[in-house]
């Protein structure tokens, strides 16, 4: 095959343009970061890449839903906590009161205002909310557990509310209150009646001791819920580390090697001009000058 001036030139000038898309691309790499800016330049890497952001996303939605889990079980725990802070005041005024002899009617009446209020208090704890949700409430979170004269009784209010922190892993956020309020409710009804009536205390004094166990043991519930949520926040934080890097390793430039690269392929290319240089023959038209 005869090699002709023209095929020289062409070869040349193809090779130039490649030697440019090249150190174009190297470029790109440097100014970007990433070893692929299209899916074009490497399928392979998109792919996995897409699929590191779709575990980073994943777990950053976990870890959002491990901080409305917290939020659930914080609130209740406070909520618990001023439970057990209204039945250890009615304690102190139950004994007060078992105290017949030095009760006067007027005492008896002062009792029975107090307690009222407090029972107030619980009834206020009992629809304690979480944003707009309810969290005694069972399910049924857009309803209160106290409806303004009673306490629901549906079983609804006693499912429980789970929300998912991790791949087929879900963490029950809420605590069952509707018959632990609605019980404490009747048992200060009961010391209300105690009071007016005159009757004897004593029975209502083990029945307070009996409901601050039953909230001691719910918040005991809640503390074990909350420290397997902060194990599940732990290990996400892991997995979004690993996830992390792998994305990294795989996408992003190792910028000591493009820019070794990109001094190779620049001296390449004059080395290649140079050379081009003498390979394009003069033509007629120059020797006519």
């Amino acid at each position: 095959m005869r090699v002709t001036q023209s095929m020289l030139s062409n070869n040349m000038l193809r090779n130039l343009s490649n030697s440019y898309n090249k150190m174009g691309k190297l470029q790109e790499q440097l100014n970007t970061g990433k070893k692929v800016n299209r899916p074009s330049d490497d399928p392979v890497v998109v792919m996995k890449s897409l699929g590191y952001n779709m575990t980073v996303d994943k777990v950053g939605q976990f870890q959002k839903n491990l901080g409305e889990v917290n939020n659930w079980l914080d609130s209740s725990d406070d909520a618990l906590d001023g439970v057990g802070e209204v039945l250890l005041r009615a304690q102190d005024l139950v004994r007060n009161a078992s105290n017949t002899g030095a009760m006067t009617p007027d005492d008896r009446e002062k009792i029975k205002i107090e307690l009222g209020q407090m029972q107030k208090q619980l009834q206020d704890l009992a629809n304690t909310k979480v944003g707009d949700k309810h969290i005694f409430s069972g399910t049924m979170t857009d309803k209160p557990l106290f409806n303004g004269n009673n306490y629901e009784t549906d079983d609804a209010f006693g499912k429980n509310v789970e929300i998912e922190v991790f791949d087929g892993v879900n963490l029950k956020v809420n605590t069952d209150g509707s018959k632990m309020f609605k019980d404490i409710d009747d048992l200060f009804n009961e010391i209300a009646e105690y009071a007016e009536d005159g009757n004897d205390f004593s029975g209502a004094i083990t029945k307070l001791e009996g409901h601050m166990d039953s909230v001691l043991t719910a918040r005991a519930d809640i503390g074990a819920r909350s420290n397997r949520a902060e194990l599940m926040d732990n290990r996400l934080q892991m997995q979004e580390g690993a996830a992390k890097k792998q994305r990294s390793l795989n996408e992003d430039v190792d910028y000591e090697v493009a820019i070794t690269e990109l001094i190779t392929s620049e001296s390449i290319h004059r080395a290649a001009l140079s050379v081009g240089s003498r390979i394009i023959q003069p033509s007629l038209v120059d020797f006519l000058r």
